[in-house]
């Protein structure tokens, strides 16, 4: 049996500002057609369907129209909703998508849902578990001690049926101890939402969502298979695709990636001013990709971003590195940062952010709701 395995699709992500729409209808089109061509039983969509609790009326419209035409491509789809998505919104009625073939993690409520599909080689059973925290199975197992995302996914995998003869698939969005992370991945501090790739040794696959980079972890049948755009200049080695899975009969499980090609890259360019400016550097490439730009010249460029954008119209970053810059990278003192009040260091922020300083309107917005914040007992 063939499987489709994808995640994190983010629709209606923006970085820097920048909407991703456009590019994800554009790589959703290429995913349709991979379907298209390789013909899979069902396709997996392991949580994180938007990149908001509340997604805007038109990354609801782009996710309509994929899941439609997925629905008409194989015999299941299956969804489960991740830490971005409302489960309410993403499980709305999944009950009559499934006259579809559309299977929808519903709000977790102590049971995970299972879809069985059969092959020559007998029973295909593809575990649904939603996005959890310790807090929503401990309201529902009461006499479970459940104090940690460990406790809680082994509280929720103990009480679900795993035909041990049969070919088990679970589709979870969890963070896996061992697995490399990205700058655009949400992880709590201190690693408290990591879980042990053991959890899983009943499966004969696990196709995971959350973390952006394609990557198996503990085995190979443990997999992320990451995003199918880069969302963060920490990704940009990375070359993101969509997995594939074969299960022949059990035991016996096969792997395979199909690269995507994005509408607009996300990469890095470094140099001197004058030699990101020059014909001879930019002719032949993409101008279009999404860029963060490191200028090496030792003064700055006055209104640099800008003049830089009439060739690079996508960048989306502008660093320096120079003395100065390597100077000022000593890292600060817990003291100072302590001295500063909250709307310095939000000031300095937003200027890392935005490679600029807020306006005396933002400053005077930002003033006033740290003031409300402060007096309703935030501090």
């Amino acid at each position: 049996m063939k499987l489709m395995h994808l995640s994190d699709l983010h629709i209606g992500k923006r970085i820097y500002e920048y909407s991703m729409l456009e590019d994800q209808r554009h790589i959703l089109r290429e995913v349709l057609a991979i379907a298209r061509a390789e013909k899979p039983s069902a396709v997996i969509l392991a949580g994180d369907i938007y990149d908001r609790a509340v997604p805007s009326a038109e990354a609801v419209g782009v996710f309509d129209e994929f899941l439609s035409a997925l629905a008409e491509i194989c015999e299941a789809v299956c969804v489960i909703y991740g830490n971005h998505d409302c489960a309410e919104r993403v499980a709305f009625g999944n009950i009559l998508m499934e006259k579809s073939h559309v299977y929808v993690s519903p709000v977790y409520d102590g049971k995970i849902r299972n879809i069985c599909l059969s092959d020559e080689w007998g029973t295909v059973r593809i575990h649904l578990l939603p996005f959890l925290k310790p807090a929503i199975v401990r309201h529902v197992w009461e006499d479970d001690e459940v104090e940690t995302t460990e406790d809680a996914v082994k509280t929720a995998l103990a009480h679900m049926e795993c035909t041990p003869g049969e070919r088990n698939v679970l589709v979870a969005h969890q963070f896996v101890t061992g697995a490399s992370r990205c700058e655009s991945e949400e992880l709590a501090v201190g690693g408290v939402d990591q879980i042990p790739a053991e959890l899983f040794d009943a499966f004969d696959y696990v196709a995971l969502g959350h973390l952006h980079g394609p990557q198996s972890v503990g085995r190979e049948s443990v997999r992320y298979c990451g995003t199918l755009l880069k969302y963060s200049f920490s990704e940009v080695h990375q070359n993101k695709s969509v997995t594939i899975v074969e299960l022949a009969e059990k035991g016996r499980t096969s792997i395979r990636t199909i690269p995507l090609h994005p509408l607009r890259d996300l990469r890095e360019i470094r140099g001197t001013y004058l030699e990101l400016t020059a014909k001879s550097f930019y002719e032949g490439t993409n101008t279009e990709d999404y860029l963060r730009a490191t200028l090496t010249d030792e003064e700055d460029i006055p209104d640099g971003l800008q003049k830089l954008r009439v060739i690079y119209p996508n960048l989306m970053q502008l660093m320096y590195d120079n003395r100065r810059t390597r100077d000022d990278q000593s890292v600060e003192s817990a003291e100072n940062v302590e001295k500063k009040s909250e709307l310095e260091l939000f000031e300095e922020f937003y200027e890392i952010q935005n490679n600029g300083a807020m306006s005396e309107q933002q400053r005077a917005f930002c003033l006033e709701q740290l003031e409300k914040i402060l007096s309703e007992g935030g501090r």
